[in-house]
């Protein structure tokens, strides 16, 4: 089981980005899956998580209307667009999964993670 996080990097205050997350894994359909992210000196936190089915959506605050994340079950992959971005944003994201239809927002729930990928926004 392995999940590759790409499309971080450095993009000034107000920009965008699209965050994917690659899984190579036969049951990607049947898991629910999520972004957190890990600000420097923090702990990592719930981004956003999408049922396995993609019907049920669950963002966190900070959020706001600002992140959309989705998923293609046929190409096994994962999005996290982030628009209207801010120096707060800033951090590591990571992809997670976890076996059933339901979002989860405590890391512990999560089976299987990628390795992050930086984002910088700058001020």
């Amino acid at each position: 089981v392995q999940l590759q996080a790409s499309g971080g990097g450095l993009v000034q205050a107000g920009g965008s980005l699209r965050l994917s997350c690659a899984a190579s894994i036969r049951t990607f359909s049947r898991d629910a899956m999520a972004w957190f992210r890990q600000a420097p000196g923090e702990e990592r936190e719930f981004v956003a998580g999408i049922s396995r089915s993609g019907v049920r959506i669950y963002n966190a605050d900070f959020v706001k209307g600002r992140f959309t994340i989705s998923r293609d079950n046929v190409k096994n992959t994962l999005y996290l667009i982030m628009e209207s971005l801010k120096p707060e944003d800033t951090a590591v994201y990571y992809c997670a999964s976890r076996d059933g239809e339901s979002i989860r927002r405590a890391e512990h729930e999560y089976d299987f993670w990628g390795q992050g990928t930086l984002v910088t926004v700058s001020s």
